[in-house]
């Protein structure tokens, strides 16, 4: 399949003592992102730690120093949310950015939710609900669904009763961002496009899967390429849109076209320490995760083509590398966006 969207995802890194500067570096790289072509930057969401805790407020930002590219979250993790309030700075943002915003979301509790569970739900910590209902509030609220019992005016002042302001084109880009097959389906079920990342869980593949699913039946597959396919293919299968359904694809990949040698080196021992974890899935959730893509354009493109999932889709969000300087991340841009787009059929926009 001809490759139609490409766009790529950052983790936004700091130093904890002098946080402006990394995020004005996630910034420029954003700005960057547009003058090379790239249809979409998406950012990373991380609470308690060195990278974007506000995704949103950083979008915000960007919005006013791009005019073209498309903003997303990969993803915002609900757990840490309150649904109405995400769907106003949501549609705030969109409304600001003129209609770019991409908002990707996950589901499951707060990581370490036992240790933050009494600063951030400190009278509601065990009743809180993190599954997909969560995930249905967001949607209907950002779709213009009711979230009060009252409208009308009250003294000199108008009250509406859905979300403020709305904006009209955002449910239908909100985005699951999911990495097993229930999650598919239940992407599809409820009309989002789908998320897929260099993680998935490895589970049995078969025919209940989609149309092209395994005919012998189900079976445990150790392949994370067939993995993932199943998971697109139910996805598609489940969504009202069938085959159209939006699926963007989020492996690692670093070209070295233009990358110096010291620069081939720091590339190729990341990948290299990273490679042990491919092999078998890992931990009691059973993840499996894809191998990072170090070479030149040319040899990505051969390895992405012969890739099961990567062959199921036309947009892909390819991940930047945790951890590397400002240079390395124009270095890549930059050669994504003049040889490995181009090699896997891509073409930038006529005017940028």
């Amino acid at each position: 399949m001809k490759l139609r969207k490409l766009g790529f995802l950052t983790i936004g890194l700091f130093d904890g003592a002098d946080p402006r500067p990394g995020h004005e570096s996630t910034l420029e790289i954003i700005e960057l992102g547009e003058q090379l072509g790239f249809d979409s930057a998406w950012v990373r969401h991380r609470h308690l730690q060195y990278g974007i805790s506000s995704p949103v407020a950083l979008l915000a930002a960007a919005s006013q120093r791009t005019g073209r590219i498309e903003l997303g979250t990969a993803v915002i993790p609900l757990g840490w949310e309150n649904p109405l309030r995400l769907a106003e700075d949501l549609a705030t943002v969109d409304i600001l950015s003129g209609g770019r915003l991409n908002p990707g979301v996950s589901v499951g509790p707060p990581m370490h939710y036992d240790q933050v569970k009494e600063a951030l739900y400190p009278d509601t910590a065990d009743a809180e609900e993190f599954g997909h209902a969560r995930v249905r509030r967001l949607l209907d609220f950002v779709r213009g669904e009711p979230a009060s019992g009252f409208s009308g005016v009250q003294g000199f002042e108008s009250f509406s009763d859905r979300v403020q302001p709305h904006s009209p084109g955002l449910g239908a880009r909100m985005w699951y961002g999911g990495g097993s097959l229930r999650s598919a389906r239940w992407a599809g079920e409820n009309g989002m496009n789908f998320l897929t990342s260099s993680v998935v869980k490895a589970e049995p593949t078969g025919p209940t899967d989609g149309p092209a699913g395994n005919p012998e039946g189900p079976k445990e597959s150790p392949d994370f390429a067939e993995i993932q396919l199943s998971h697109i293919r139910a996805f598609r299968a489940h969504h009202p849109e069938g085959e159209r359904a939006r699926v963007s694809q989020g492996l690692v990949v670093i070209p070295t076209d233009s990358a110096s040698p010291a620069q081939r080196a720091k590339y190729e021992e990341y990948a290299r320490t990273r490679l042990p974890r491919t092999t078998t899935p890992q931990g009691p959730a059973r993840l499996m995760f894809a191998p990072d893509l170090v070479g030149s354009s040319a040899e990505i493109a051969e390895r992405l083509r012969a890739h099961a999932a990567f062959r199921e889709v036309d947009e892909v969000a390819f991940a930047l590398p945790f951890a590397f300087d400002h240079d390395d991340y124009v270095q890549i841009l930059t050669d994504i966006a003049t040889g490995l787009g181009p090699a896997l059929g891509w073409r930038p926009p006529t005017a940028v």
